[in-house]
């Protein structure tokens, strides 16, 4: 990762993330981004299944995610097990991104809705 404080979104997806243990979690498979205020509101990790077979979608805060240099990858605080009951969408649905949504995903995780 250079210097620099930004990224181009399509750099993000497809990046590893990791639990404070090291142990990878999933990846990164796209951002969610408010229109009104410009923010990225989510990062949407690719987790579970088997070779990329029957994976879903987990919403996460953004503000969640820390780039670890070592890891090139981002850190979340979080364990598999949590990831078990979280909010979450399968690879060929969206759900409707509204405040309700977000503060269920937000509230499921214990981070204050902006």
């Amino acid at each position: 990762m250079s210097g620099h404080p930004c990224i181009s979104s399509n750099k993000v997806e497809g990046t590893p993330v990791y639990n404070p243990n090291g142990d990878k979690l999933g990846s990164i498979d796209d951002l969610v981004i408010d229109k009104r205020s410009g923010h990225v509101r989510y990062a949407a990790l690719e987790f579970g299944g088997f070779l990329g077979m029957g994976t879903d979608r987990y919403p996460l805060p953004w503000d969640m995610l820390t780039y670890d240099t070592g890891l090139d990858g981002y850190v979340v605080p979080l364990q598999k097990e949590q990831l078990d009951k979280a909010p979450h969408y399968g690879r060929d649905t969206t759900p409707e991104w509204t405040d309700a949504y977000g503060r269920k995903v937000y509230d499921y995780y214990g981070v204050a809705w902006q």
